[in-house]
């Protein structure tokens, strides 16, 4: 009896070992250790930062990113890369400003900012798939075109919009921001499309092998088309908190948040080789981030060193990512 018990204990042991060496392998939780990490010291080296104001300040802050990190994921995923998002939230919401004014409809400027993004996202599709542009080139033509047309739109000066939208940037559910609220729904359905959908599983194989995915009967094409639909519909939902936040459109909204972005998805886990990625990750990452800016300006650190941070960042997580290709391989 003896014996058997101890075989079983030996078994348990074993499987519980094995357990944490997977989980321990996993990018998302290094990251969440790290958050744990920086909120342990934090908490020592701030008395404002476990207030309630701050802990939601920094929800909301990462909430946008979040939001917008999500369809790049699925982009980055399926082999591409988004790099007009910030510029998209900029245009977003002007476009919804200009037609909430003109229109004098609060829901038909929320539709033209969801509207806007997702023009965008078809506009670089399209450059990918039929005109075969590397997307690296055609999404940063894109941002360059998106940002000038805010310009143009606006004269470069500010465009009021409130009410719906001013809802949704600084509206609060159970004295919890909307922002926050939406970030954690959509981060439900998103992790439920990639894990538990047909579509879900097409983006990954198209990432993993195009062409073993356009053999195996994938139209790779319209999976393609439909990560960078979902992007750019996402960065205009983007452009409406922020601009809603502000109670106010610019066309220099989202200025740099393609790096905010992008740094949240690898951060996250997400391989810029495509062919995997994580949702729960890329969440993770974003909180990472804001975690990281709130730090900053709680300690009086000099905000420029927050660009050099999130560069670091990028570097490290892909050359993490690198060599556990590598050794993969």
């Amino acid at each position: 009896m003896t014996q058997e018990v101890t075989a079983a204990m030996t078994v348990e042991a074993q499987s519980i070992k094995k357990l944490l060496k997977t989980l321990l392998a996993r990018r998302e939780t290094s990251v969440a250790i790290i958050l744990l990490l920086v909120v342990i010291l934090m908490s020592f080296a701030s008395e404002y930062f476990f207030t309630q104001r701050n802990l939601l300040n920094i929800g909301r802050q990462a909430s946008v990113v979040a939001i917008v990190a999500l369809g790049q994921t699925l982009v980055i995923i399926a082999r591409g890369i988004d790099l007009s998002v910030g510029s998209v939230i900029g245009l977003s919401a002007v476009t919804g400003a200009i037609v909430a004014q003109t229109t004098g409809s609060q829901v038909l400027g929320i539709g033209g900012a969801l509207g806007a993004g997702l023009a965008a996202g078809l506009f670089n599709a399209v450059l990918y798939t039929r005109f075969h542009i590397n997307p690296f080139i055609a999404t940063l033509g894109t941002l360059s075109i998106a940002r000038g047309l805010a310009l143009l739109m606006t004269g470069g000066i500010p465009v009021s919009f409130n009410g719906w939208a001013s809802w949704f940037g600084a509206g609060r559910i159970a004295d919890v921001p909307v922002s926050l609220v939406m970030m954690f729904l959509l981060a439900v359905l998103f992790f439920f499309l990639a894990t538990r959908t047909r579509a879900g599983r097409n983006i990954y194989a198209t990432g993993d092998n195009p062409t073993a995915a356009r053999l195996a009967g994938i139209d790779v094409d319209r999976t393609r088309v439909l990560v960078f639909a979902v992007s750019g519909l996402l960065a205009g939902l983007g452009g409406l908190i922020l601009a809603g936040n502000l109670n106010s459109a610019s066309p220099d909204l989202g200025r740099g948040y393609e790096l905010d972005v992008i740094a949240a998805v690898i951060l996250g886990g997400t391989a810029l080789s495509g062919g995997r990625g994580s949702i729960p990750g890329v969440i993770l990452g974003a909180l990472l981030m804001a975690l990281l800016g709130n730090a900053f300006v709680l300690l009086g650190i000099s905000s420029h060193w927050q660009v050099v941070t999130k560069g670091l960042v990028i570097v490290l997580a892909v050359g993490i990512d690198g060599i556990q290709r590598g050794r993969e391989d």
